[in-house]
């Protein structure tokens, strides 16, 4: 048994090649593949895995075409590795079905029957869309959601709407002229994006915004067509989002449709210092499932 090693470059469907980390057994039954969220990468929750390795359970944790703000990333043409625009201020959203794809399948190549997703922060649109695309998630047995936010009711509440729809119509505008993926100046000091990123995180109708909790009247149809169990971790402190935890909880329980658990943490976006909680809350999922 080799408890760590680098993966280095699992090839998508789409063959674009990614690297990651593996921890825990070679051969396990169980795999949890571990989803980062924005501009984050393999490293960010690095406190937490080793809480969930086990005898027969590994975790991937793997760069998915969103680490980091700004990077390339490698993709095989014919024979040839080419490079294409990486990072969360260029990636293209529904790439993340590619991404998430190539992670299961070599998974399930390392021989592992039971797959698990973790998505924290963006990495829970991301476990959700895919799993939208894939037959509500065929070919995992659960999906965890950790710290699951509107990105859109996030920058509204910190940066209030009138800001937020004045650097949209500078978005709207690039687009329009064939400039989206031209990098934005949007005043949101601690962000970097092109125009179509911008207007796909906070326009509040692309297709990440799927945690449409700030709005009564929008029907959660990806989260509603997800036929695995489903685990949802909130932390009570999120300093990121615009509401109580409790009625996140709540929306989030009348918009699964399949089996599914919503739990509060006491903690941060980060879940930092909670992470023996966290583990404990995922492997109680996985053996309940």
């Amino acid at each position: 048994m080799q408890t760590a090693f680098v993966v280095d470059d699992i090839q998508t469907p789409k063959h674009v090649l990614l690297r990651g980390l593996w921890f825990g057994p070679r051969r396990p039954k169980r795999v949890i593949i571990w989803i980062h969220g924005l501009g984050s990468s393999a490293f960010s929750r690095l406190p937490v895995y080793p809480y969930l390795v086990g005898k027969d359970t590994a975790v991937f944790a793997f760069n998915n075409r969103g680490t980091e703000r700004v990077c390339e990333v490698k993709r095989m043409v014919g024979e040839k590795v080419t490079w294409i625009p990486g990072g969360s201020s260029q990636e293209n959203f529904v790439d993340c079905v590619d991404d998430i794809e190539g992670a299961v399948r070599y998974a399930k190549k390392m021989g592992a029957k039971d797959v698990y997703l973790a998505g924290h922060s963006t990495g829970c649109q991301k476990s959700v869309y895919w799993a939208s695309r894939m037959r509500g998630g065929r070919g995992v047995k659960g999906i965890i959601l950790l710290a699951p936010l509107s990105d859109y009711a996030s920058v509204v509440h910190q940066t209030g709407k009138k800001k937020l729809l004045a650097i949209g119509r500078r978005a709207r505008s690039l687009v329009a002229k064939g400039k989206g993926d031209e990098l934005l100046a949007d005043g949101l000091s601690h962000q970097l994006n092109t125009a179509q990123r911008f207007l796909s995180l906070y326009s509040g109708t692309g297709p990440e915004e799927i945690f449409t909790y700030w709005d009564p009247k929008r029907k959660p149809r990806a989260l509603r067509s997800i036929r695995v169990p489903v685990l949802v971790l909130l932390a009570e402190k999120d300093e990121h989002s615009d509401r109580p935890a409790r009625d996140i909880a709540d929306w989030f329980d009348g918009a699964i449709r399949a089996p599914h658990e919503v739990r509060i943490v006491d903690t941060t976006h980060s879940f930092r210092g909670e992470e023996r909680k966290v583990a404990k809350e995922i492997r109680r999922f996985i053996a309940s499932h």
